[in-house]
């Protein structure tokens, strides 16, 4: 390998104090053994990482790039050796949660608050995970809870709990003519301009497929980063209709003046689970456990 975790070291030192003089000596070494290294590891790559400016050292493009993974790297080696002292200590009391098509947390806070009322020691840190995919997650030990609704592979593998059915809806504003409907069909769908989320970007591999009833044709389709306020904003400024979660949608509903409308003659619904890696949960776990079910079930 042309890397390695010193390597990692000396670049972000030396991006970050702008000196192989300042960068010595915050990691500890002397200024010639230090450029010597640098100059080595540019040798190595076939290429400059930093440009000469004046007596200052900035990462050039090769750099910028090298140092968006020293920073990952040595930010999770600082996370995991933290984790391992408190664990090493019995001080290991956080609950590392994440939420599948997260899009809004409204219902969050109460839940934080109750179980921080039960366990005031343990923080609770909000995970994202790569794809959307928090099943791999658990079991590769990067969150400790998930709340899940798509299917997974490897779902028989973690421990589930139904939580609640969660309802597709059409988000449109109040004096839409969709509003006035008991349900939409597809031919309804045929001048509709949608604004969905960029999860739903039919480019992507894997393309999700879009929640539409079948043989649905829209006359446009626009994606837009997952920011709920934002799609709510287009939606309410008259620049399309959406489909959301019942969930996800109600709390705009008044605000903003939209009528909710029914997808199909029969509703598009979900299911939503509690996810948990298998086996017993430690108290601060099974509490945080409590408060999600006490708090997001229904029959």
């Amino acid at each position: 390998m042309s890397v390695d975790l010193r390597d990692l070291e000396l670049l972000a030192a030396t991006a970050e104090s702008g000196s192989l003089t300042a960068a010595a000596e915050r990691l500890y070494v002397s200024q010639p053994a230090l450029s010597q290294r640098l100059t080595r590891l540019e040798d190595r790559l076939g290429m400059p990482l930093f440009d000469r400016t004046g007596r200052r050292l900035i990462p050039n493009a090769a750099g910028r790039r090298l140092l968006v993974t020293a920073h990952h790297v040595l930010d999770e080696l600082r996370s995991a050796t933290r984790d391992l002292h408190e664990m090493r200590d019995g001080r290991d009391r956080r609950v590392r949660f994440t939420a599948q098509c997260s899009t809004t947390f409204q219902w969050l806070p109460p839940v934080i608050r109750a179980f921080r009322r039960r366990h005031p020691e343990t923080e609770v840190r909000i995970e994202s995970v790569p794809d959307d995919a928090p099943v791999p997650a658990l079991l590769a030990d990067r969150v400790d809870v998930a709340l899940v609704t798509k299917p997974d592979l490897e779902m028989e593998r973690v421990s589930v709990t139904r939580l609640f059915d969660d309802e597709m809806v059409a988000v449109v504003p109040s004096d839409h003519p969709w509003a006035a409907l008991p349900h939409l069909t597809a031919e309804d769908f045929t001048d509709a301009h949608l604004i969905l989320y960029d999860g739903y970007d039919q480019t992507r591999i894997p393309s999700i497929p879009l929640p539409l009833p079948p043989n649905a044709r829209p006359a446009r389709v626009t994606t837009m980063p997952v920011i709920t306020d934002l799609v709510i904003e287009m939606v309410a400024g008259g620049q399309g209709a959406t489909i959301l979660p019942n969930w996800v949608a109600k709390p705009y509903a008044n605000s903003h003046d939209l009528a909710l409308v029914q997808v199909g003659a029969t509703p598009m619904a979900r299911t939503w689970y509690l996810a948990t890696r298998q086996g017993p949960r430690p108290p601060h776990l099974q509490a945080f456990a409590d408060e999600l079910t006490a708090h997001l079930a229904r029959p």
